[in-house]
Order: structure tokens, then sequence, then C-alpha cells
């Protein structure tokens, strides 16, 4: 039966039609944005979880950033810390040539102490951003080293740590006042030292208040154990501060490959593939035109009522 009313076959090409163009509109939508889950609605459960992982990639993105900031810190007393070794290295060698008989030894003393204060100069100068690692007050310095969300879904940020110990043969050249002073009288270019260490009797001055110009030769010996010591401590702070170092810079590499790992991750989630939405688009476009030519049809089949009322 035919109605001039009622066309079923109109409006079933035409639901058909509607049904493509909503298709083209989501594939259209996935070409040019270049995202299969663009918002909540396309897949809530993916779009949550791609969502919390930028959030965290942005969180590793500021900790590459402060882990390069803590690798300068390190560096800079390493090299602040080498410096000095070799400072030290140069009075050791002057004590050595004191030793020698009929030397003046107020003309060391003097070569002596442009060493003592470059020791200072050094010291002072080991800051970076505000902080100074080889001149301080004992206490514990940080540096950012990761970002970690656990199996709670809990978020911490973990830090790693260097204890600064301005003792007798600490690990700092310099003690600090509490105004932020360089305290000459501690660390281990500024303590005096008088008992045994490491099996060694010694008693000297601190290396920044040597002054071997009325030394006997008991005392340079004892000078020279001395600043053996001493050396063998910056040596052991030097070593220290390497270890630091290359973990940060292997803490960076591995910051790097988590952020690409997790970019890559949310990519796989919601990125569209874009060969199989374009032979969608294809697809859909051609049967685009076959729905509207479905419906030109069926409605056309009304006009043909007209033929049957000519006379």
């Amino acid at each position: 039966m035919t109605s001039i009313l009622t066309n079923n076959a109109a409006m079933a090409a035409l639901q058909t039609l509607r049904g493509v163009n909503d298709g083209l509109k989501d594939t259209q939508g996935r070409v040019s944005s270049g995202f299969r889950v663009e918002k909540a609605a396309d897949n809530a459960a993916y779009w949550s979880i791609a969502t919390t992982m930028r959030s965290d990639n942005k969180a590793l993105s500021a900790v590459s950033d402060a882990l390069g900031l803590g690798a300068a810190k390190v560096d800079t007393a390493y090299s602040a810390m080498d410096s000095a070794l070799d400072v030290v290295s140069d009075i050791k060698a002057k004590i050595v040539a004191a030793t020698e008989k009929g030397v003046d030894k107020t003309k060391i003393q003097q070569e002596i102490d442009q060493l003592q204060e470059q020791l200072l100069s050094i010291a002072q100068s080991a800051s970076f951003s505000g902080e100074n690692w080889v001149a301080g007050a004992s206490g514990t310095k940080s540096v950012v080293s990761s970002f970690v969300r656990d199996g709670s879904n809990a978020v911490s940020v973990k830090m790693t740590d260097y204890v600064l110990d301005s003792g007798t043969l600490g690990n700092v050249l310099f003690g600090m006042t509490s105004t932020g002073a360089i305290e000459t009288t501690s660390g281990i270019i500024g303590t005096a030292l008088n008992g045994t260490y490491g099996g060694v009797a010694v008693v000297m001055p601190s290396m920044y208040a040597l002054d071997i110009t009325n030394f006997t030769q008991g005392q340079l010996d004892a000078a020279l154990s001395g600043t053996e010591l001493i050396l063998q401590a910056m040596t052991a702070a030097g070593s220290a501060l390497g270890s630091i170092s290359t973990r940060i810079q292997l803490q960076e590499t591995f910051v790097s490959g988590l952020h690409d790992s997790i970019a890559s991750g949310v990519g796989r989630l919601v990125d569209a593939d874009m060969e199989e939405e374009s032979s969608k688009l294809s697809a859909l476009q051609t049967q685009q035109q076959l729905a509207v030519q479905s419906l030109s049809i069926a409605n056309s089949s009304a006009q043909n009522i007209l033929t049957l009322f000519r006379s």
C-alpha cells in the first residue's frame, strides 16, 4: 500500500542518513583533534586515567627541572672541594719545603697565607641558588629526586639528602654562623687538630690559622700529618659529592624516560588511529551519498501516485 500521509521508506532512509551523519561527525572530530577519547563522554574510564597520568607527567617535568637545579648545586660544591684539595696540596708542599735546613720559613708562610685566603674565597663563592654545600653548619641539604604515586593513589615527592658535618674532619671546609657568615673556627679547614685520628696522634692549629714561621721540626712533622688527615677528609667529602652527582644524573635519565613512557601510554589510550579513521571517513562519506540517494528515491515514490489521477 502506498500512502501520501505516511512514507515508511522515506522515514527509514532518513533514519539511516541521520545515523551515517552522526558517525561522520564523530569521525571528523577524531580526525581533526587526533583524539579517540577527547572528553569523558567518549570513554569515562580511559579519559579519567589519561587525565590523571597527564597531571603526573606535569609533576615529572617539575621534578626534572628540580633535578637540574640540584645537579647544579652539587656540581658547584664538587668543583669547590676539588679546587680546595689542590690548594691544600700546595700547602702540604710548602710544609715539606719548610723542613729543609736553612729555609726562610717567613717567606714560605707568606705563600701559605695567600693559599689560606684562597681557601676562604673558595668556600665563600661556592654558592648556587642561595645554598652552599661546602660551607655551613651541621644540617641536611636536600634535592628533589622523584614524584611517586603508589598503589593506593597516594602521591609524594622523594628527596636525596646530603648531611653537612662541620665538626673536626667533617665534610665542609668551614662552618657558618646563624647569620650566614663563614665561621673560620669550624669545618675541615677551620678546626684545630688535637687528638688521635685514625690511629694518628696530631696536635696542630687549624689549616686556616696555620703559621709555621717559628715551628720546630717536630711541629712541622705534626703539621704534615695533620695536613694529610685534612686531605683525606676532603677527598672523602669530594667522593660523596661525586656519588650524589652520579645518582642525580641517573635519576635525570630515568625521569626523562619515564616521562616519555607515560606520554606514550596515554597516547595508546586516547589517541586516534589515523589510518583507521581515514578509512572510516571514506566509507561514511560514501554511505552518506547513498543514504541521500535512497531518501531521494523514497520521496519520489509519492510523486508516482499523481499518474493514477491523470486522465
